[in-house]
């Protein structure tokens, strides 16, 4: 079960930054979700992409927050990286 979703949209910078960081942090243990062309998605995200989910809860925008995100995912901030 993927614990980390990014929502994301094609050519946003940020975005590019935050997969990057999610590869770096947690390869192969994220899930991308294309914005353009949901509505649902647009109204409650579009003004703050990229947006990290945690289980399904927004966990931050705009930037990977790493330390705060590995503490939720149970593993110390100074731990090697997956």
């Amino acid at each position: 079960m993927t614990r980390i979703t990014l929502i994301s949209r094609d050519g946003c910078h940020l975005c590019e930054v935050a997969e990057q960081t999610l590869d770096r942090i947690a390869p192969g243990q994220w899930t991308r979700v294309e914005l353009t062309g949901s509505v649902e998605l647009e109204r409650d995200y579009g003004d703050r992409v990229p947006v990290v989910l945690l289980d399904g809860k927004e966990h931050g925008y705009w930037r990977v927050e790493e330390d705060r995100l590995l503490r939720d995912l149970g593993r110390p901030a100074g731990a090697p990286r997956l």
